[in-house]
C-alpha cells in the first residue's frame, strides 16, 4: 500500500539499514472506557509504543525510506517537538546527517530530547510559520536534503495512513464504526 520501491517487511524491521521499527503498535481493548461511555466496544491504538513515543515515527519512516530511494543523504524538518525527535532518531538509525529547524524560543526540554540523537539543531528567530517558510526556501536550494514535511510531504502523508491499515488488520479487516484521532 505504500509508495516505496522496496518497503521493508516484518523480517527486516530490526535491521538498522531500514531505520527504526515504527508502526505495528498495540491496539488495546478498553472495556472500562467503553462501559463508562456507554458504548459496546472501544479500542485504543497506542502509538506511544513507537521508538520516540509518537505517531510521527510513522510519517518519518515512510518519508525517509522514499528519500533514500530518491538519493537524498540528509534528513531535515521544521518542528516544535515530536517530528524533530522522529527525524533525528531515524537519521541516527540510518547513519544519515540531519538538520532540525526549530523556533529559537522552543522549550529546553524539547531541545534536549531531540539533541540526544546528534542532529544539527538550527534555532530560527520567529514562530513555527517562520521556521517552515525558511525550510520551504531551503528545500529548493539544498540538493540532497529531504525535508520530511516539505519536499517529502506526499510520502509523509502516506506514512500517516499506516495507522488506518494497522487498525483494520488488527480488527480482522473489519473497519470500526467510528474513529477518534487526536493529532498534533
Amino acid at each position: 500500500f505504500l509508495p516505496l520501491e522496496a518497503p521493508p517487511g516484518p523480517s527486516l524491521r530490526a535491521s538498522s539499514r531500514f531505520g527504526l521499527p515504527a508502526g505495528c503498535t498495540p491496539l488495546i481493548k478498553a472495556d472500562r472506557l467503553a462501559e463508562r461511555l456507554g458504548l459496546g466496544e472501544v479500542w485504543v491504538k497506542n502509538d506511544a509504543a513507537n521508538p520516540t513515543h509518537s505517531f510521527k515515527d510513522r510519517v518519518v519512516s515512510v518519508a525517509s525510506a522514499r528519500a533514500r530511494e530518491l538519493g537524498f543523504d540528509v534528513l531535515a524538518c521544521a518542528s516544535t517537538g515530536n517530528l524533530a525527535n522522529a527525524v533525528a532518531a531515524q537519521a541516527a538509525a540510518l547513519g544519515l546527517e540531519s538538520y532540525v529547524f526549530i523556533p529559537s524560543d522552543l522549550e529546553e526540554q524539547k531541545i534536549l530530547a531531540t539533541g540526544v540523537y546528534g542532529t544539527n539543531l538550527v534555532k530560527v528567530r520567529g514562530n513555527y510559520d517562520d521556521v517552515n517558510r525558511l525550510c520551504t526556501e531551503l528545500s529548493g536550494e539544498k540538493d540532497g536534503w529531504a525535508f520530511v514535511n516539505v519536499n517529502m510531504r506526499p510520502y509523509y502523508a502516506e506514512g500517516s495512513k499506516t495507522i488506518a491499515y494497522e487498525v483494520a488488520e488488527q480488527l480482522g479487516w473489519q473497519t470500526p464504526d467510528r474513529v477518534v484521532a487526536p493529532i498534533a
